[in-house]
């Protein structure tokens, strides 16, 4: 399965990977190569969670493009 993560670094200068299609899914690394590690390992975990408390796998989330 493929899925989207967004990617930020926060004022401590850690990268955030968040996961938006699996509500809590989120993981952090010192590179944006070990966030993105870290974060593909954790999708895997809460799909497994979430397959064994018999929740939606997912949700639905667009990308959407705004002009301010």
């Amino acid at each position: 399965m493929k899925f989207t993560a967004t990617l930020e670094r926060d004022e401590d200068g850690v990268w955030v990977a968040e996961c938006p299609a699996i509500p809590g899914c989120v993981s952090q690394g010192k590179t944006r190569e070990e966030a993105l590690a870290h974060v593909k390992e954790a999708i895997a975990l809460c799909l497994e969670v979430r397959a064994e408390r018999g929740m939606p796998l997912t949700v639905e989330t667009q990308q959407v493009e705004v002009t301010v």
